[in-house]
């Protein structure tokens, strides 16, 4: 599975799953734009490519939710590697679980805006690019959660199972142009993020035990699969929802 030779910009790819991907892309010859809402992260997570992989990575600092921080960090991509192959929709924000009674509109919003609305904004200004170029590869990250509900997740698996019907909507518009849109659904992933998931009855522990497999989810679990999507071995897969989930979803 090589992305040899493709341009990657990966959101989120700051830490956890997306600096994972960022750093496999590059391990096998991609040329990646880190971006990340913290800049620091970005930098830190770029140098560190640069260092060790075959690729060479630049960071971007952009909020997801932004249209103008969208376009400007597509275009930065595009202006420093010549052209954009894969765009990764990767960045989420989680969702402490709460009764619906008591979810807030603002987080309700925020996390559509950045689970959601931020892989919409990500294509709008891809799209053209990767059309002009001849085709290239769309990539979101839902989750099992929009799949399998999980108690007290109201707005995060609304926002993933949006994202997964986004992605078929958007491999069925987008085919004619040679653009596949494929979706990975991970399921509880060992991250900075996962605890942030806990409360009540919902604990990292009793995500745990809901994976037949027996443990959490790798960041490197998740990125193997995203390669595998980004590659010209999947060159016939569209409109798909990987689940990256041992077993859970079964």
């Amino acid at each position: 599975m090589t992305v040899d030779g493709k341009v990657a910009a990966i959101t989120g790819a700051g830490s956890g799953m997306g600096r994972a991907t960022a750093r496999l892309f590059a391990e096998r010859g991609a040329d990646v734009a880190v971006v990340d809402v913290d800049g620091e992260a970005a930098t830190e997570a770029a140098e560190a490519i640069d260092d060790a992989a075959d690729g060479s990575a630049i960071p971007v600092t952009a909020d997801v939710s932004d249209p103008d921080d969208v376009a400007a960090f597509v275009d930065r991509t595009v202006g420093a590697f010549g052209r954009l192959d894969v765009l990764h929709n990767n960045a989420g924000v989680p969702q402490e679980s709460t009764p619906v009674e008591d979810v807030t509109e603002a987080t309700w919003d925020r996390v559509q805006d950045v689970n959601l609305k931020s892989a919409f904004l990500g294509a709008k200004h891809a799209v053209p690019h990767m059309r002009e170029q001849g085709g290239g590869v769309i990539l979101n990250t839902a989750s099992t959660a929009g799949i399998r509900p999980r108690t007290g997740l109201s707005a995060y698996c609304a926002s993933k199972g949006g994202m997964i019907t986004l992605t078929k909507q958007l491999a069925h518009e987008l085919a004619d142009d040679d653009i596949r849109v494929n979706a990975v659904c991970p399921v509880a992933t060992d991250t900075e993020m996962l605890p942030a998931f806990a409360a009540g009855d919902l604990s990292v522990d009793s995500m745990r035990e809901t994976i037949p497999l027996g443990r959490l989810a790798d960041p490197e679990d998740v990125a193997h699969a995203a390669a595998f999507l980004a590659s010209d071995e999947a060159a016939m897969v569209t409109g798909t929802a990987l689940e990256v989930d041992g077993g859970r979803d079964v």
